[in-house]
């Protein structure tokens, strides 16, 4: 069983990481029902250590615009200058996050925070979505200026409100600075490569790698299943935004928001 729900943790990461509907979110509510390990260390370095492969996804799908060394020099300078708007973009997350770690661990992960952030973010993607006019001022990632991403890097930071989605809050956050859906949704995954990868390293240096060998497989497994779905979900969400907005997000937000309130506090 152990296994089975290695496996069942590991989609619901690959599937909410990139949506904007709060993989933490998820992850703490489900923690409620299906608790992978009686160590909650290992428990909780395997739902940090498993977004690794979800970024790898990221990576994978959108190859040929991040690799920083194409042959033409000047699709070479385009592609090291969006990089460099990935790694300005980070810095906030990456500074505050380790100020507040601590902090909002102890206070903030809980179902009520978890609620509130799915029901306030539900909200403002119905409300932003239905007040929208044309397509925006930036149409691709490559568009957004330097000082436009430093500020969705302010914006992310809101994601270490449990429940808030780090999707969610960089999307919106682009969104309102006048990217397009597309534009906000490929930012959001490529700033999501350096967060990603930074809150993994914070937590392994914090909590270590001194995992018994059925951890270690355990891992495996979930890294494995992570990839996969999360390489799904990053090529489902692009071909949808193309079609259509991210209310359909909010409504579910808010639908899981009432859930929970209802769940941990009317029945």
């Amino acid at each position: 069983m152990v296994f089975v729900k290695a496996v069942f943790l590991a989609i619901v990461e690959g599937v909410t990481e990139f949506l904007p509907i709060s993989s933490t979110g998820h992850l703490i509510l489900l923690d409620e029902f299906v608790r992978l390990s009686s160590d909650d260390g290992f428990a909780e370095a395997f739902i940090v250590i498993i977004q690794l492969p979800a970024i790898a996804a990221v990576v994978v799908y959108f190859w040929r615009d991040l690799w920083p060394f194409p042959a033409d020099a000047a699709e070479q300078r385009a592609r090291l200058g969006l990089w460099a708007k990935i790694v300005l973009a980070f810095l906030p997350a990456a500074f505050f996050g380790a100020l507040l770690d601590d902090f909002l661990q102890e206070r903030l992960f809980n179902p009520v925070t978890v609620a509130l952030a799915l029901l306030a973010g539900g909200v403002v993607l119905i409300v932003l979505e239905r007040r929208r006019r044309g397509a925006g001022a930036f149409l691709t990632a490559r568009d957004i200026p330097a000082g436009t991403a430093l500020m969705i890097g302010f914006i992310q930071c809101l994601a270490m409100i449990p429940g808030t989605s780090r999707s969610a809050a960089t999307i919106i956050g682009a969104m309102i600075l006048g990217a397009s859906r597309v534009a906000a949704a490929e930012f959001s995954f490529f700033l999501a490569i350096p967060t990603m990868a930074g809150a993994t390293a914070y937590t392994v240096a914090k909590k270590g790698l001194a995992f018994s060998g059925l951890q270690w497989a355990l891992l495996a497994v979930g890294s494995v299943v992570s990839f996969l779905v999360a390489l799904g979900v990053v090529a489902g969400l692009m071909s949808f935004i193309r079609r259509n907005d991210f209310r359909v997000f909010g409504y579910y937000r808010i639908v899981l928001a009432l859930l929970v309130f209802w769940y941990f506090f009317l029945r």
